[in-house]
């Protein structure tokens, strides 16, 4: 079991305390205009980016690992404030796995060792690949992980010689900001210019149209839903769309049953099943599913409804008319919901868990919420089958646990997801608590897949003819 779930819950508030105190002493001002890399104005903040993207455009690698390096020093030391106010200005997730993930985007989000070179050398003589910055990035970031987005894409951009103009999601505008003033803080702390990241105040989709469409902006960025996707897609610039998922996670016979639950709760859990990554539906072959639901039912972290009443109940809670999920119940905790359909229980049940049919919204629908939907199916050819139905083709994530590696490899070659996670929860695949780096930006719809810093670079070729060939 991973760190993130050794916080307890008595600490939970002993993190709160020490975090407010420090803000009490602090006494920042989120509606100031004159905070370091924070303009009310897009077009200057713009401006501002830009001017400093020169300077940097001169700097060595070692001069902007440097400054990736104060970044990643300097934040460390905030991590429990930057879950403490998400949490609190969104209304979503949990204190302790968004330190988790803070603490991630921190240390394993790749920097300048990212940046390889190329080269062909022949008869002709020698040709040259490099890596180049764009210039000013325009990102558009999440309510989800506002802090880990801004954490992860700021290291990878100035890694790759960017400068960044955050376009933050108005419901986590004042944390994404509160992030930017102390990256800047901790650039300048390491000889870099100032308002090499800069952010928007009191954001409007005004504002964030001035970003997509303004001429020093030469490429966009978009982590969240289809409509930011579909925004940056259609402006004409270079584009990195990180959108929407709805991983299926797939149980056969020979998966050893008990960590497979133990690892699916983990995961569908995770931040309140806020993460894109995360679980969203189980697939479970007949010949198992039996012990699957009792090891569910015997677990301490989940809540299984066997009632279809209480079931309709939910999802009339949770569903809208239209079809589509209710945000006021995303990234909630699932005693919220389980209170708001007469059931109590302590926080420490971190999973609402039913029997659902296929077509059931809960299992159509990325609710984002930590309900998980499990569906019986018969053989494996029927799992694969419904596991790529309801992935929806968005080719982000998918999850499989079993021991036949000829089942895991269809699956993983069948499905085409950008993340297959293989036995074990859903956030081992972007580096928490598997191999690999971390990212927050999985860039499944323009192809970039988990982005780093050599994802935010033009490429570029230079020739020299009968020239340095030493053959």
């Amino acid at each position: 079991m991973i760190s993130q779930m050794k916080i307890e819950q008595s600490d939970i508030q002993l993190i709160i305390d020490k975090v407010m105190e420090r803000l009490d002493n602090i006494n920042v001002d989120t509606n100031s205009s004159d905070r370091i890399g924070v303009f009310d104005d897009p077009i200057e903040a713009i401006k501002a980016a830009k001017k400093a993207q020169k300077k940097l455009f001169r700097f060595t690698l070692q001069q902007k690992k440097d400054i990736t390096d104060s970044i990643r020093k300097e934040l460390l030391e905030h991590v429990e404030e930057f879950a403490v106010e998400a949490v609190k200005e969104t209304g979503m997730g949990r204190i302790e796995d968004k330190i988790e993930k803070n603490k991630a985007a921190l240390s394993q989000t790749p920097g300048v060792e990212d940046l390889r070179a190329g080269v062909f050398t022949g008869d002709a003589g020698l040709t040259l690949l490099e890596m180049s910055p764009f210039g000013v990035i325009g990102a558009i970031t999440p309510s989800t992980n506002p802090t880990e987005t801004v954490i992860n894409n700021s290291i990878g951009m100035i890694c790759a010689g960017n400068s960044v103009v955050f376009s933050p999601h108005p419901g986590a505008y004042k944390i994404t900001n509160r992030t930017v003033e102390l990256i800047n803080k901790a650039i300048q702390k390491a000889g870099g210019p100032a308002n090499l990241v800069v952010t928007i105040d009191n954001p409007s989709m005004e504002k964030a149209d001035v970003v997509l469409s303004h001429p020093d902006i030469n490429m966009l960025v978009a982590t969240g839903g289809p409509g930011v996707v579909k925004s940056v897609l259609s402006s004409g610039k270079k584009a990195i769309g990180a959108g929407a998922g709805n991983p299926p996670v797939v149980v056969d016979h020979t998966a050893d049953i008990e960590k497979a639950v133990d690892d699916i709760i983990m995961g569908a859990s995770f931040d309140n099943n806020l993460p894109c990554t995360s679980e969203k539906e189980a697939l479970v072959l007949d010949d198992v599913f039996e012990y699957f639901m009792f090891c569910m039912k015997d677990h301490q972290k989940t809540y299984v409804v066997e009632d279809k009443k209480i079931i309709e109940d939910i999802r009339k809670l949770v569903i809208l008319e239209n079809g589509n999920p209710n945000k006021n119940f995303t990234g909630k905790y699932a005693s919220y919901i389980l209170d708001k359909v007469g059931i109590q229980v302590d926080d420490s049940v971190r999973l609402i868990v039913m029997e659902t049919d296929f077509d059931h919204d809960f299992v159509q629908e990325e609710l984002m919420m930590p309900i998980l939907p499990i569906v019986r199916v018969a053989n494996r050819k029927e799992a694969l089958e419904k596991a790529i139905l309801v992935e929806h083709g968005n080719r982000h994530t998918a999850i499989c646990h079993s021991k036949d590696i000829d089942f895991l490899s269809a699956m993983a070659k069948e499905i085409q997801t950008t993340i297959f996670v293989k036995n074990a929860p859903s956030f081992a695949g972007i580096g928490i608590g598997g191999e690999g780096y971390t990212t927050f930006t999985i860039a499944g719809p323009t192809g970039e897949g988990l982005t780093s810093a050599s994802s935010f670079t033009r490429k570029r070729r230079c020739t020299l003819v009968e020239g340095f060939n030493i053959k």
